[in-house]
């Protein structure tokens, strides 16, 4: 370690530009992972704040909520319990004259079912009328208010705002929360649908009659439109950044290493053995990941305070220290391969002996 900080020291511009290129890698992961997280965590907020364990759709609505529409027939031997709840989706355009329109999801619930009962307001109250929403606090953010009125799909009737609650979005899109009723009318022509889906909270629940049928938590969040593509396109881009840091770090201690062959020589003939030299490597590039990670950290932080809340960035303890072990990681193996040259010195060739 005395040997590595020794080198640091006297090689500032050197292994500056070194950590300058580790700080920036490390921030662009610590970044693009907050964002894969942020967006993934607004596809699923709100099915894991209902702790969705089963689903139950109509089997020909490829997995999607909003497709699915469920019918009395449907629904006639369905247990419905303390465990279950019954929720309707639909697409809608939010609007206001004097407020942005937003695209939302509405979601009929029923007020004697969980999923109205857990709801958790940030303000207000719940709906508790047919032409009254409680909605998510991203509508808070684009300047709506308690009392505000939204037309929904260009509708002449008006639905108050009663409400804001938090952890309320699916498919990236905020919820409006409303009654079963008024769900019923925004589907229309469908004078016989119950329900979109069956939520269930109860693992193992199980369902399946005339066009009904039970698809577990997880099927369900990997067919949300976009969700899977997405997370692969992130995985893949973080997956680059990690071996470009290790090609980064590889390079420059192979150049550094074949610069000070001479003195390696040197110090081998002295007497120092291998293992001090490769330790001394070894220690170095973990010196400089550290340190470029650290700084990473510190500007990723600084980034996360002054972002607005609109973007969706979650930027958690789980992230920073998978992001910083991983690049730990590879700037150890990137400081292994000039270790073979290490080895190879020949002290009486390199003297010129």
């Amino acid at each position: 370690m005395f040997l590595a900080i020794k080198e640091i020291k006297r090689e500032k511009l050197r292994y500056g530009l070194i950590i300058l290129m580790i700080f920036l890698v490390s921030y662009l992961i610590f970044m693009l992972s907050s964002l894969a997280v942020g967006l993934a965590s607004e596809n699923t907020q709100a099915i894991k704040s209902w702790n969705t364990q089963e689903v139950v759709l109509n089997k020909n609505a490829n997995v999607s909520m909003n497709q699915s529409t469920l019918t009395k027939t449907d629904l006639k031997k369905a247990d419905i319990g303390n465990n279950e709840a019954l929720v309707g989706e639909n697409a809608v355009v939010a609007k206001h004259a004097k407020r942005p329109s937003v695209s939302s999801q509405f979601l009929g619930v029923k007020k004697s079912q969980f999923i109205y009962k857990n709801l958790e307001l940030v303000s207000g109250k719940k709906a508790t009328k047919n032409n009254e929403v409680t909605v998510d606090q991203d509508f808070k953010v684009k300047g709506y208010k308690i009392g505000d009125k939204l037309e929904l799909n260009g509708s002449k009737k008006k639905y108050k705002i009663v409400g804001f609650v938090k952890n309320a979005k699916i498919n990236i899109a905020p919820i409006i929360y409303g009654s079963m009723t008024t769900w019923k009318k925004l589907r229309q022509g469908m004078p016989d649908v119950q329900a979109s889906a069956i939520i269930s909270r109860t693992k193992g629940y199980k369902y399946n009659h005339e066009n009904a049928k039970t698809y577990p938590v997880k099927q369900f969040i990997q067919k949300l439109p976009g969700y899977t593509a997405q997370n692969m396109t992130f995985e893949l881009m973080i997956g680059f950044l990690f071996v470009i840091s290790l090609i980064i770090i590889a390079v420059f201690l192979y150049i550094l290493t074949m610069q000070k062959m001479h003195n390696f020589a040197v110090m081998r003939a002295q007497g120092i053995p291998s293992k001090t030299l490769v330790g001394a490597t070894i220690n170095q590039s973990i010196i400089l990941v550290a340190v470029g990670v650290i700084l990473g950290l510190i500007v990723m932080w600084i980034t996360a305070m002054l972002l607005p809340a609109a973007v969706p960035m979650s930027f958690t303890p789980s992230i920073m220290i998978i992001g910083s072990v991983g690049m730990l990681l590879t700037g150890i193996i990137g400081s292994l391969i000039p270790i073979r040259s290490i080895l190879k010195v020949d002290p009486a060739k390199a003297i010129g002996e």
